[in-house]
């Protein structure tokens, strides 16, 4: 795709020839789908037996990531970026709490993190991810609607005090708070969570997002159910939409289960569901302030046009762009360069904290079709042109 997007200049402007080179090793290993396999079922094994591949993998999949093991560590790279008019959305990406404590300790990161960010212009989102607050086991029985005994019930209303203290925390301090979509069988808890909170605190303007996943087949039905309910009418609606980041687990699990699969049969009709999700947004604008988090390009062009033919400034307020720390800098920086708001998710914490998020990662550019390829045409064509200079 030959567009402005192919400017590697601006893209990689913040890449030296070291970061260039390991982001085109990496981007060739993932590209390798049996090796990263293999590989990250090694790192998985040495981690647990505490071997010390930490420095290795530290200094190669993680720097190239994420932003660093604290808030701290992430300052140079936030400047870096909003010199070049580049956001960020601070990520404390840990996951598999599984005790009251844990997600009592959670909460109070995501507080702290909240006041951390609210005085600074380079981050105007924080972010959560659910089952960081509260028991996968539990979220799965309230989605399905199961009946909760007196136990869960207290611990599923401590959930939703958890994420009321998030929201109401970014409410108070003005800072747009995202959250996360997960795995299918947590959704719907999620959803109706979601939707509670932009009840509470979305009404006179957009504070809490909640994230849909469009490689999910239903989830067009899901924004008509959600955008006619009367419960709603009030409602300025907060929505984040992604392709998806749990493709290969959610086929497994419905082969598992011996079910239709819940998502897409397709990248194709990913594509076309993702770009109607797109025609729902701007058919409902008056009411929506969306972001665009994807890494497809002919899905930002088409934003880019609705924005123009709505007579939308390119930084309008009510519209921005994300990716994720590490890939696609040429759509960032790109679109940065021409005022539009973007932001880049930036991903901290300890290394073994992070190999989940590290593992989706690599699983998510061997699984789609194009992404790891376009990477390293684009890396290429920036180490060419640097030679020639």
């Amino acid at each position: 795709m030959n567009n402005f997007f192919s400017d590697t200049k601006e893209a990689f402007s913040l890449k030296s020839n070291f970061e260039l080179n390991r982001a085109y090793f990496l981007f060739n290993i993932i590209g390798n789908s049996t090796f990263v396999k293999i590989t990250t079922s090694l790192t998985k094994f040495a981690l647990r037996f505490h071997l010390p591949v930490t420095p290795i993998i530290k200094a190669t999949v993680f720097d190239h990531f994420c932003g660093g093991v604290n808030e701290k560590d992430c300052i140079p790279v936030i400047n870096r970026m909003f010199d070049k008019n580049v956001s960020s959305v601070l990520d404390f990406s840990t996951e598999g709490f599984d005790s009251e404590k844990e997600f009592d300790e959670c909460l109070r990161k995501k507080i702290s993190i909240i006041e951390f960010v609210k005085d600074r212009k380079e981050i105007p989102f924080a972010v959560f991810k659910p089952t960081c607050l509260g028991s996968t086991d539990l979220f799965k029985k309230v989605s399905n609607l199961e009946e909760l005994d007196d136990l869960e019930s207290d611990s599923w209303n401590r959930v939703i005090h958890r994420f009321d203290q998030v929201c109401s925390k970014a409410f108070d301090e003005n800072i747009k708070i995202l959250i996360d979509a997960e795995e299918v069988e947590v959704q719907n808890a999620i959803d109706d969570l979601a939707i509670k909170m932009m009840r509470k605190y979305n009404v006179s303007s957009p504070i809490v997002y909640n994230t849909v996943q469009m490689y999910r087949k239903d989830r067009l039905t899901y924004l008509d159910e959600m955008i006619s309910n009367k419960l709603n009418k009030d409602v300025t609606f907060g929505l984040k939409l992604v392709r998806g980041a749990y493709m290969e687990k959610e086929r497994h699990l419905a082969d598992l289960m011996n079910v239709e699969s819940p998502i897409c049969n397709s990248k194709l009709n990913t594509d076309k569901n993702f770009n109607s999700g797109l025609d729902f947004v701007f058919n409902n604008l008056k009411r929506i302030s969306f972001v665009c988090a994807s890494h497809n390009e002919g899905s930002i062009l088409k934003v880019m046009e609705m924005m123009k033919l709505n007579g939308l400034s390119n930084n309008d307020n009510k519209i921005w762009f994300g990716q994720l720390y590490g890939m696609s800098d040429n759509i960032s920086f790109n679109l940065a360069s021409k005022s539009y708001n973007t932001f880049k998710i930036l991903p901290f914490g300890s290394v073994k904290n992070l190999m989940p998020y590290l593992i989706r990662r690599a699983e998510e550019n061997t699984s789609v079709q194009g992404q790891t390829g376009r990477e390293l045409q684009l890396i290429l064509k920036e180490k060419q042109r640097r030679s020639l200079l």
